[in-house]
């Protein structure tokens, strides 16, 4: 994927590196950022010219509308190290076009594309020291939008925030994770802003996948907001089962978010002669494909994740474990490969997913 822009993005240089700080064996998620970020502001009726600056915190007013009501959403890519040295920004578009989405759902202007791509290009380009290299190893960028109004009054906000932060990162799970099947709390409900990236799914979720990891779970599969009954997502993640020969993904709807890992892998399947099916999955099926043995593989999928391998299912106090335990390497790790190999240039980008910074 190329792109010629002639958007000019000013740059002021940070006076002092921090990239020496960094422990490049130890590339604890979102623990590092790096020396400079993008900052674009919205007022009277429309974005103002983009600048990168040097790293550092905002100054808000403690009634910013962000603050108080929830007007917040956010994207997560990678940026990798290539093979010939290059870098590659993996599937950009994909990730303006589910911003958009966010922000119409929480009534949020949004950037142009032309802004959201030659700003990851140019602070990418910026902070080229920052790509590691090692294996499961990348520069994490996070856009996002905050409205910044200062009111207390319960409205849309007429002024905001674009920003695009940077942070090298390793692998987000070191193991094999356990899952339990949520079947109290709901994560979104069809009609609500299940779809979106915003920052209120995420508060929302934060006490029951707390109340499941002091049981001894690393996160929760949620299940759908009117019965309960099937499986939709993980917290951090899209979830796959391998049942019997088949790779099978809970549907998109407007509770599910649509993971660009998650594309990735069904398009990557079906190229590889995988089976694959979109279907509801309910949590009966899952219980039955455990206890009958012919659930042989489930892992989730995501930016942050990429292919955590799921050892456990809790359900219902039940613990089941999956055969060899999550370890022993099956469709997941072999589509994570081909994956790699794609992002890296080992492999021919067929999909034109990569948007190569020059």
């Amino acid at each position: 994927m190329e792109t010629i822009s002639t958007l000019y993005i000013p740059v002021n240089r940070a006076y002092h590196s921090r990239i020496s700080e960094v422990d490049w064996d130890n590339l604890d998620f979102g623990k590092y950022t790096t020396d400079h970020m993008l900052i674009c502001d919205y007022a009277d009726h429309g974005w103002q010219a983009p600048q990168i600056i040097p790293f550092g915190n905002f100054s808000l007013s403690p009634t910013t509308l962000a603050l108080h009501y929830g007007q917040t959403i956010f994207e997560g890519l990678k940026a990798f190290r290539m093979e010939d040295g290059s870098i590659n920004i993996f599937r950009p578009q994909k990730n303006y076009d589910r911003m958009l989405l966010s922000a119409e759902r929480l009534c949020m202007p949004m950037v142009s594309m032309e802004l959201f791509l030659e700003g990851l290009r140019r602070l990418v380009e910026l902070e080229k020291d920052w790509v590691p290299g090692q294996k499961d190893s990348s520069l994490y960028l996070r856009p996002f939008i905050i409205a910044t109004e200062t009111k207390l009054r319960v409205k849309v906000s007429d002024n905001y925030r674009f920003a695009i932060v940077a942070s090298p990162t390793g692998a987000y799970y070191q193991q094999p994770v356990r899952v339990k099947v949520e079947t109290d709390f709901v994560r979104a409900a069809h009609g609500g802003t299940g779809y979106a990236k915003c920052g209120g799914n995420y508060g929302a979720s934060f006490y029951p996948a707390q109340r499941a990891k002091e049981q001894g779970y690393d996160q929760v599969l949620w299940t759908d907001g009117r019965e309960n009954k099937y499986i939709e997502e993980s917290g951090t993640m899209n979830v796959f089962f391998l049942l019997g020969d088949q790779l099978v993904t809970p549907p998109l709807s407007d509770s599910i978010l649509d993971g660009v890992t998650r594309d990735s892998l069904i398009a990557l399947a079906d190229r590889e002669g995988i089976k694959v099916a979109e279907r509801p999955v309910s949590v009966e099926e899952l219980e039955h494909a455990l206890e009958s043995k012919t659930l042989h593989e489930a892992f989730g999928a995501g930016t942050a994740a990429v292919i955590s391998p799921i050892s456990v299912i809790g359900i219902r106090g039940k613990d089941y474990m999956l055969p060899g335990e999550g370890l022993r390497p099956g469709i997941g790790s072999r589509l994570k490969e081909v994956l790699e190999k794609i992002r890296c240039g080992r492999e021919a980008d067929v999909f034109s997913w990569n948007f190569i910074v020059k």
